[in-house]
């Protein structure tokens, strides 16, 4: 008879009692991605988590997918009042008026991006000169892991330039968390050794 396997060492408090944060934490959080629907989607999630905890918005993830149009770009960028009047009636997602505005706008200036590099993918992972970036100082807990950094304060900076909202240093330092461009996961975390590019 075989013993059955012990769950792997994971970075995140409590992240053992939640199915849906098991799941984001082993298979996305810090995992790199580069495909750019999933770049967008995280963009608006992280958007609209600005003051909110992730797992608020994860919870209403589905909800924002169903509301946002599966995140495709280019319905996004189209929205105009009758969407927002069904957003912000919308009790799936969070009903800001401004970071509704925000994220139709942010989808517009998306795809300029695009236009410009080719993807937004080419574009944003040359903040961390497209390598997952992982800090020398060991992590062992979160007092170890920054809110910001010299790359998300330029990201935070050029994206503000090119008229995109709800894009601080803090919050693009989530985005590059949660796309992969930096690795933060715990030295003891079995996701610490990820990869790159």
């Amino acid at each position: 008879m075989t013993e059955p396997q012990a769950e792997p060492t994971r970075c995140w408090p409590d992240v053992d009692v939640d199915p849906r944060m098991i799941a984001y934490h082993d298979e996305e959080w810090g995992t790199p991605l580069h495909d750019d629907n999933k770049l967008f989607e995280f963009l608006i999630l992280e958007g609209f988590q600005a003051g909110l905890s992730w797992r608020t918005i994860l919870n209403k993830r589905e909800a924002f997918r169903k509301a946002f149009a599966d995140f495709d770009v280019q319905k996004v960028a189209q929205f105009g009042d009758d969407d927002v009047a069904r957003l912000l009636e919308d009790k799936g997602i969070v009903r800001n008026r401004l970071k509704i505005l925000g994220a139709i706008n942010n989808a517009q200036r998306f795809m300029e991006i695009q236009d410009e590099f080719g993807s937004f993918d080419r574009y944003i992972w040359q903040f961390t000169d497209y390598k997952t970036l992982r800090s020398p100082k060991p992590i062992l807990g979160w007092e170890d892991v920054p809110a910001t950094s010299p790359e998300s304060d330029a990201m935070a900076k050029d994206l503000k330039v090119r008229g995109f909202k709800f894009v601080g240093s803090t919050v693009c330092y989530a985005h590059m968390q949660a796309t992969g461009m930096v690795n933060d996961h715990q030295d003891a975390c079995f996701k610490a050794t990820l990869g790159d590019w």
